[in-house]
């Protein structure tokens, strides 16, 4: 049902280490997780001297999207300081609501994100074809983040066979679509679109 993708960042250490899973309730693909959590991540790590970002990888559905991220956190010292530290820094870096970090080789799992996410899917099959030469979804895109503010950001998108997902995260959900309602109202690419709340 699921495809996962994963990739190995670093080699393994020569000692053994503890392994932390922070699973995030992002809908991210790949480049724009390592931009925006796996590279901050670790540079905090190494600066503290605390562990290193050894992986990561995304869980699909059967259709190609994107249903959450993860990210392999080796550490000397699986310790509830070292978690809470890693809890707080992907917090900081727009972890949404819904993330878990997962103690490797046991039950334990801490909840943790603060961000509510917003998708707008794009219908790209049942417009007339005019709208699908006339109008451009990059446009909608910029148009998302200038609308949104500080409301929230548009982080990362998902083009599949049937629609073309945009995912923002911010404070409030029902802020973020208050703030773009006027706009897929009234431009034609955004006729017959969906606002799905995924955080």
């Amino acid at each position: 049902m699921f495809g996962r993708i994963f990739r190995k960042t670093t080699p393994g250490p020569a000692v053994e280490k503890k392994i932390f899973i922070a699973q995030l309730n992002a809908r991210l693909q790949p480049l724009h997780r390592g931009e925006l959590f796996e590279d901050p991540l670790q540079a905090m790590l190494l600066s503290q001297g605390i562990g290193e970002v050894s992986g990561g990888g995304t869980l699909q559905a059967r259709d190609g999207e994107i249903e959450y991220c993860d990210i392999e956190i080796s550490v000397p010292s699986a310790s509830d300081a070292v978690a809470a530290d890693i809890i707080q820094a992907l917090e900081k870096f727009g972890a949404p609501k819904g993330s878990k970090l997962h103690f490797e080789g046991t039950d334990r799992k801490v909840d943790f994100g603060r961000l509510e996410g917003m998708a707008v899917y794009l219908n790209g099959t049942a417009l007339p074809a005019k709208v699908y030469r006339e109008c451009d979804s990059n446009f909608v895109y910029a148009e998302f983040g200038r609308l949104l503010g500080d409301l929230g950001r548009v982080l990362s998108y998902w083009q599949g066979p049937t629609e073309t997902a945009l995912y923002m995260y911010g404070a409030s959900f029902e802020e973020m679509k208050a703030g773009i309602t006027g706009f897929t109202a009234t431009y034609p690419l955004c006729q017959r679109c969906r606002i799905v709340q995924v955080a």
